[in-house]
């Protein structure tokens, strides 16, 4: 147990390749939970799904750089290392993988990896670095960590998508398992960005939830995709500082849907701004 923090930690790569080896020498299954850190319930109900599915449990804290385009928050990040491990403990995960920033990319790093697909459009279209820094960092997380599974959230529904596609595409080896959004008493969907919320946004922000729930609830009806999302977007641009999308694609490839109403499994998906903080959120509609 490390002296720090009351959970086992490491590090450096060749420290954790050694803790994993071990475990799967004995016959043990791996999951693995890659965060940013700042945990809240949402990050651990993923490790108790991951708990769900394997008889070991990593989860990872780092802050990647990768992800941040200039005059992005990558320096005002939350950054809460020894509250992450406290609940990590609690929460009965096994070990913690901590890297800092050159052990994920030493001096001469030059490697990218590029996921198409469901990468394209929505997120990419406001932060077209972004996709690429995620799927860097998870190809060397799972290179690194070698888990049998790993979860991620339904939140970040486009993230989930692209990471699918990368384990197919590359042959990884690690099944993607989803979790489920996990919301506040009042709906708002958990992320580590909302302490940025000041107490006024704080309580408009549930309003984004609520359209999405309602944009979903007039497709089960029948209702015109292109009508819901007029009246959406209407809706939103009087409640929010920015919109930057509010929109109704496939769920399982993100691609725009091909008929005037609901005829397969969707999400809605929206980004937008309070102040200056980014909420994503999205939920599920489904033909009846």
């Amino acid at each position: 147990m490390s002296e720090t923090f009351p959970i086992r930690t490491v590090h450096t790569v060749t420290d954790l390749r050694a803790v994993v080896s071990g475990w799967k020498a004995d016959g043990e299954t791996v999951g693995f939970v890659p965060t940013m850190g700042a945990l809240h319930a949402g990050h651990i109900s993923l490790v108790d799904i991951a708990k769900s599915r394997a008889t070991k449990t990593v989860a990872s804290v780092f802050v990647n750089p990768k992800q941040f385009a200039p005059g992005e928050d990558f320096g005002a990040y939350p950054r809460t290392l020894p509250d992450d491990a406290r609940k990590l403990a609690e929460a009965g995960c096994n070990l913690l993988y901590a890297p800092n920033g050159p052990e994920m990319y030493p001096d001469g790093f030059a490697s990218s990896v590029h996921v198409g697909g469901p990468s394209e459009g929505l997120e990419t279209d406001f932060r077209p670095h972004f996709f690429d820094g995620v799927a860097t960092v998870v190809t060397k997380l799972f290179a690194q960590v070698r888990p049998d599974i790993a979860v991620f959230g339904e939140k970040d529904y486009q993230q989930l998508l692209v990471v699918k596609r990368l384990a197919a595409d590359l042959d990884l080896g690690v099944e993607i398992v989803p979790g489920p959004v996990m919301r506040e008493a009042d709906g708002l969907a958990m992320s580590s960005r909302n302490v940025y919320l000041s107490a006024a946004d704080r309580q408009r922000a549930v309003r984004l939830n609520a359209l999405l729930f309602a944009c979903a609830e007039a497709l089960e009806t029948g209702e015109r995709i292109a009508d819901t999302l007029k009246t959406a977007r209407i809706v939103a641009e009087s409640a929010f500082d920015l919109v930057d999308y509010v929109e109704v694609r496939c769920a399982d490839t993100l691609a725009a849907l091909p008929g005037p109403v609901l005829d397969r499994p969707a999400r809605v998906l929206a980004a937008v701004k309070l102040g200056t903080t980014r909420l994503i959120d999205n939920v599920a509609a489904n033909p009846v």
